[in-house]
């Protein structure tokens, strides 16, 4: 029994809860990037749709987080013609997935990762730069 209830009235957050928890990391983030972050549209999902996931060579689904898909702000040109709006694409099966494999760290706390990673890339970010400074796997 938990505080709530017994252990079966325990649900997973839903793509909403998960959208929630990457909108309160915008809200955590220092002003100078909180207006680009809100900026830039964000879809929760259940898994990575399968065309993106051939696009990347990706095999399991579980594999797959979040992407980032546009234009970096530091490649953007006013000549540029958007094709659609820089989306945040954040997986809630594969997160779930991590954070029960983990279970060292809150489903928020990784939420918030997975989303500024990516956010990361919308600024410009290469995996290796965003890695030298946020050594999450340790």
């Amino acid at each position: 029994m938990t505080e709530t209830g017994p252990i079966h009235d325990l649900t997973a957050p839903d793509a909403g809860e998960i959208a929630d928890m990457a909108r309160a990391a915008i809200e955590a983030l220092p002003d100078a990037f909180r207006a680009a972050a809100a900026a830039v549209s964000l879809r929760v999902e259940e898994f990575a749709p399968d065309t993106m996931l051939d696009e990347m060579q990706i095999e399991d689904p579980f594999e797959l987080t979040g992407v980032y898909d546009g234009i970096p702000v530091t490649e953007k040109s006013v000549m540029d013609q958007p094709m659609g709006p820089d989306t945040i694409w954040l997986f809630r099966r594969p997160i779930l997935d991590e954070w029960a494999m983990r279970g060292d760290v809150g489903l928020g706390d990784l939420v918030a990762h997975v989303f500024v990673h990516e956010l990361a890339h919308h600024f410009g970010w290469s995996d290796a730069q965003i890695a030298a400074i946020d050594r999450w796997w340790e």
